[in-house]
């Protein structure tokens, strides 16, 4: 059953003594998992709650809660940006529901990101390196999973297999996330601690700055591709090449020649792993969605490898004496990174 806000207030009330709240507001989050509230309290002291619409959220919001924990006041203190502290917790039959202080800041949509400004797309790729620099013992401390490149790999190969039996995805698509899993050279590269959830609801800005990333209950050892995979939703891809840019100055022995690649790949499988949870869970919303974008993206793509087709026929048909014109060699790795339809957040 849908919680209204006022009746997330109420159970924020009851995690944290002594919270009196005067004013509520819904917050953005993951609909599919979360339901959401802002709050603020007679002193004028700001609170989040989130309350977790089922068992697997719930187990995400107690993995978030081990993360923040192991967070030590030395760890927080290297890092460019805040992160959240829990300040109660309430269970409600089999969920609990979770109570944040509250960080200043505010959230913007991925257009607005866009639209920022240099300094500010350097702002997120420095953002997003410190997470990546973070030590791999604050992983394992927090019993969290970690995985070496070929372990990603073959973990996508699994997920795939798995799509592929809904008999669901588009063949085109299921044949192009397979060869990318095959090209062994695209899967070379150095497991990091990754925060597993950024976008641009899980980072706070505060004068052009990022004041805080949120949203930790993904956290593991993987490939660092997956925290740049919400970018490939932008149309500007200035942007994410200036956050990359950023990302890579900020980690100079961390050169990865195919993150963004796999970035665009992850991003487009999220639509697969949609499907296949949407399925799990019976929510005919999510299967319709990830059919009707998936539907799109092979559309999309269709559409501009027939335009690379054209490009190579007129090139072709130069007139004999002329200097032959060669195809652009980034072709191919800017239809592999284009820009995707928005992606639903597993």
């Amino acid at each position: 059953m849908k919680r209204s806000p006022m009746e997330l207030a109420a159970l924020a009330s009851a995690a944290v003594p002594g919270l009196a709240p005067t004013g509520v507001s819904s917050a953005p989050d993951d609909p599919a998992d979360f339901e959401s509230a802002l709050l603020i309290d007679d002193a004028g002291k700001q609170w989040r709650v989130r309350a977790p619409r089922h068992a697997e959220a719930s187990m995400r919001l107690e993995t978030e809660l081990q993360v923040l924990r192991a967070f030590t006041p030395a760890v927080r203190a290297e890092l460019p940006f805040l992160i959240p502290h829990v300040a109660g917790t309430v269970r409600l039959g089999d969920l609990r529901t979770f109570v944040y202080s509250h960080i200043e800041g505010s959230t913007r949509s991925l257009d607005e990101l866009a639209a920022g400004g240099r300094e500010l797309a350097r702002e997120i790729g420095r953002a997003i390196a410190a997470v990546h620099e973070l030590p791999r013992t604050l992983v394992s401390e927090a019993d969290l999973p970690a995985y070496e490149a070929n372990e990603v790999r073959q973990r996508r190969l699994n997920e795939l297999d798995q799509a592929a039996t809904t008999g669901r995805i588009p063949s085109d698509l299921l044949r192009r996330w397979e060869h990318a899993l095959e090209d062994v050279s695209l899967w070379r590269f150095n497991p990091t601690v990754i925060h597993g959830d950024i976008h641009e609801d899980n980072l706070l800005l505060a004068a052009g700055r990022v004041c805080a990333v949120t949203g930790w209950t993904d956290l593991s050892v993987g490939d660092p591709a997956d925290d740049f995979a919400w970018l490939s939703a932008t149309q500007d891809t200035r942007f994410a090449d200036e956050v990359h840019e950023a990302y890579v100055s900020s980690r100079p022995d961390a050169a990865d020649e195919h993150l963004l690649r796999r970035a665009a790949l992850a991003a487009e499988f999220a639509l697969a792993q949609w499907m296949v949870r949407g399925l799990a869970l019976g929510d005919d919303g999510m299967i319709s969605e990830a059919e009707e974008m998936m539907g799109s993206l092979s559309a999309d793509l269709a559409a501009e490898e027939a335009a690379l087709a054209a490009r190579g026929e007129d090139d072709d048909s130069t007139e004999e004496g002329d200097e032959a014109v060669i195809a652009d060699p980034q072709d191919q790795e800017n239809l592999e990174t284009s820009a995707l339809p928005v992606i639903p957040r597993p």
